[in-house]
């Protein structure tokens, strides 16, 4: 989305096999997981980003913030690492950087408009193809416990959909 929009992204993935995906969902780079932080740093000549969206946490979230430009923001929207990490203070003063929590349920509990904002917002580039989601694995409704497992086990490449119809 964030391509779609005018950012450069940088895509951080866990695997080799993931590059392929990461790459035709439309970043512009792809880095592996482990050592990212470094290879961040090249990418944007010693700089860092200004935005970091954090579905994983766990181990890899300080590298996540040491990432992060002067005056960055790190999106938290997950643990998909199982981990929920602790954030050092320090951190964020020396760099006038921020990290925030992006719960969509908390927002739309108190802004019960926002979803359909969010999608007159998106319908547009999805209809465009601006937006084109890699589907990476499909079941039927009556297979949702293995979308579950597929999502937990960290098995997923692309979008898990579950068919209602």
């Amino acid at each position: 989305m964030a391509a779609a929009v005018g950012a450069r992204v940088i895509a951080v993935v866990s695997s080799t096999e993931k590059v392929a995906i990461a790459e035709a969902a439309g970043v512009h780079h792809v880095v592996l997981a482990d050592g990212f932080a470094a290879e961040v740093r090249q990418l944007t000549d010693g700089r860092g980003v200004d935005v970091i969206v954090d579905p994983v946490g766990g181990e890899r979230f300080t590298d996540s913030l040491r990432s992060l430009a002067r005056e960055g923001r790190l999106l938290v929207v997950g643990f998909a690492g199982g981990e929920i990490p602790v954030v050092k203070t320090n951190r964020l003063l020396l760099t006038n950087t921020t990290v925030m929590g992006a719960a969509t349920r908390e927002l739309w509990n108190h802004e019960p408009e926002m979803p359909r904002w969010q999608w007159s917002e998106l319908m547009p580039l999805l209809k465009s193809g601006v937006l084109d989601p890699i589907i990476g694995a499909q079941f039927s409704i009556e297979q949702t416990g293995s979308a579950i497992r597929t999502i937990e086990e960290r098995r997923a490449a692309g979008k898990v959909l579950v068919r209602f119809r």
